[in-house]
């Protein structure tokens, strides 16, 4: 393979004229040029990239840290869908942006961040991105002065953030259900003290109030909870009670496209049709889920793609020497309607 001195040697002229002639870094005669131009094609000689890189400050590096790959099982869980979606879209805006990701997973460690952040800087990355596995706080990172995005979570120091809009999300899937006609409406909601818990609830009782509807507790009840006896005995017990209320609800509104396609199967088991019998609505629209069941599922797209274009997007503009914005940019989703709420 030829190198920069071969070059050099064929053109008649020093090693850091053929430099000159490739970086374009120092005025060089145009005949000079040519026999330059005329050696590295006759040569067919390739400049190293590395040696390119290590000649400026552009490595053409992104580095992305996840738990998606290690918690990759295709399963969702409570805290909704796997990460993957989010680590898809941002190897997709990278790539059409001319640079590579590199993909670091912590193994279920989230400690070992902070250790890989580490060697994706002795990488030269230009930019680093940690995707969490829900909508979450995590602990502050130390980038070491490359600049961080983080998608589907946050931190107290102001991290430049791309977080999914739970509480406007359930809010516009409970508008629809009462726009549909229903008026008593059950919410399964995923574990407390999970921030999309909160928030999605808050969009609960908000369309509740907007449409002049008093908020009943008595039908809201935690339904992804692992009680020693596992999710779905559970939701056996929540299903109990609202179907025991004098007033019984008329469609349930469920944390989790997962824990719709458990209540479908309590509901069967009973034999209560859906949604002739009661209708039930879901959260992410995991489509493996919400388009195979039968009826397919109603529910709130969670808009991971999303979140995962507009965290690169962000990342990408902070490369380039844009300010950091000084709030979290929200991503919301549309209410896809399907066959599983029935119109009254």
């Amino acid at each position: 393979m030829a190198t920069i001195y071969d070059v050099a040697k064929q053109a008649g002229v020093s090693p850091k004229t053929v430099s000159r002639v490739l970086n374009g870094d120092a005025p060089v005669g145009a005949r000079t040029r040519e026999a330059v131009e005329a050696a590295i094609r006759a040569l067919d000689y390739r400049p190293s990239s590395a040696a390119r890189t290590m000649r400026s400050s552009r490595s053409g590096l992104v580095g992305l840290i996840t738990g998606a790959i290690s918690r990759g099982d295709g399963s969702a869980g409570p805290s909704g869908l796997p990460d993957l979606f989010i680590v898809q879209a941002i190897q997709r805006v990278v790539a059409e942006a001319g640079m590579t990701l590199m993909i670091a997973d912590t193994g279920g460690e989230a400690d070992r961040a902070v250790e890989l952040m580490a060697t994706f800087a002795q990488h030269r990355a230009e930019g680093l991105i940690y995707v969490a596995d829900s909508h979450q706080r995590i602990e502050d990172l130390d980038p070491r002065g490359t600049p961080l995005v983080l998608a589907n979570c946050f931190d107290a120091a102001g991290t430049p953030a791309v977080l999914p809009d739970d509480r406007a999300g359930q809010r516009a899937l409970v508008e629809r259900v009462i726009a549909a006609g229903h008026r008593r409406i059950a919410y399964l909601t995923l574990p407390e003290g999970m921030i999309a818990t909160e928030l999605r609830s808050r969009g609960y009782r908000e369309a509740l109030e907007a449409a002049g509807i008093a908020f009943d507790p008595a039908l809201v009840i935690e339904g992804f909870a692992d009680h020693g006896e596992g999710p779905r005995p559970y939701i056996a017990s929540a299903l109990d009670r609202l179907l025991a209320l004098e007033d019984r609800p008329s469609v349930i509104c469920c944390g989790n496209d997962e824990l719709a396609l458990r209540l479908y199967g309590e509901l069967r088991d009973r034999g209560i049709r859906v949604p002739q019998e009661i209708s039930v609505a879901g959260y992410d629209d995991y489509r493996v889920i919400s388009e195979t069941l039968y009826p397919p599922l109603t529910t709130a797209d969670l808009n991971y793609r999303g979140i995962g274009e507009a965290a690169a997007r962000r990342l990408l503009a902070l490369i380039a020497g844009a300010p950091a914005p000084t709030e979290a940019e929200v991503i919301g989703g549309p209410v896809c309607w399907r066959q599983s709420v029935t119109e009254h």
